[in-house]
């Protein structure tokens, strides 16, 4: 009865090491004094001196910033309608195929999804004149496109395990379906809705297929500015911008976990008041 356990830590360990051992060591070279990644010149930071010196790398991560929230907000609304249709109207004409729409983009290659974009942009600007070029608005909302699909089925799957009861309940005593879906369901899924967006954001932050194809002049936003430096070999630059973006990272999953987790024991507790109170 021993050994499984030990097996299950063994292969978790290594996991883990396989994992976050070349992080480490990303973020250990990035204080190194010497240009040459492999070989350790002594701990200096000039690396970041130099990193927030540079205009170019500033304008592409502002662009993704940009990107990646706008994209992200408007993916979770979007999904978040999607998921609670799925969820709470189980049928409806057309169900099936909206379902399918919803869900092929999680098993389409992403070479198929940037080239089908690239083509439909192509035809809307031969056709109306817009978009003009491809470039800010193209990227937007192409991350907005596949970006959803991940909103639609966090939400959808929390949606499923909800208590309807508690719906039901303030149905009965007189709630509109709007006030119920302002004031019960959306904080209850509240957690599902925060991790949709969060998941939205990290999508469209790195992605790198998708925006190649819909991407214009003056548009490069970080990770292809990244990709295009890395062909010509890794910087200790381009390793300190990975290493702030680990730890922002970090920051962000570590509240978005402690807000999660308080929402979630806020919840529980009205629930169990409530069930006292009808008790």
């Amino acid at each position: 009865m021993t050994r499984r356990p030990v097996f299950l830590i063994t292969v978790m360990c290594f996991g883990f090491a396989f994992f976050y051992i070349p992080i480490l060591s990303m973020i250990i070279y990035s204080f190194n004094e010497s240009r040459l990644v492999t070989v350790w010149g002594g701990f200096s930071t000039k690396w970041y001196v130099s990193l927030f010196s540079n205009r170019q790398i500033g304008a592409a991560l502002w662009l993704s910033l940009q990107i990646a929230l706008i994209s992200a907000s408007v993916a979770t609304v979007l999904g978040a309608m999607a998921g609670i249709t799925l969820a709470r109207f189980r049928k409806f004409r057309g169900r099936t195929a909206f379902s399918g729409m919803v869900t092929a983009p999680l098993i389409m290659p992403e070479v198929i999804t940037g080239i089908s974009l690239l083509i439909f942009f192509t035809l809307l600007a031969n056709w109306i004149g817009w978009p003009g070029q491809r470039g800010f608005t193209t990227i937007t909302l192409a991350h907005i496109t596949f970006s959803m699909v991940f909103v639609t089925t966090v939400v959808h799957s929390r949606m499923i395990q909800m208590d309807r009861s508690i719906e039901e309940a303030a149905m009965d005593l007189g709630s509109r379906p709007w006030q119920v879906l302002k004031d019960v369901t959306l904080p209850v899924i509240s957690p599902a809705l925060l991790s949709g967006w969060l998941l939205a954001f990290t999508i469209s932050l790195d992605d790198v297929v998708i925006t190649t194809f819909v991407m214009g002049p003056g548009s490069t936003t970080l990770p292809l500015l990244i990709w295009s430096k890395v062909k010509l070999g890794v910087t200790p630059d381009i390793n300190a911008l990975a290493t702030l973006i680990v730890v922002i990272v970090g920051i962000c999953v570590a509240i978005a976990g402690w807000l999660m987790s308080r929402a979630e024991r806020r919840r529980l507790a009205e629930e169990r008041l409530a069930y006292r109170s009808n008790g």
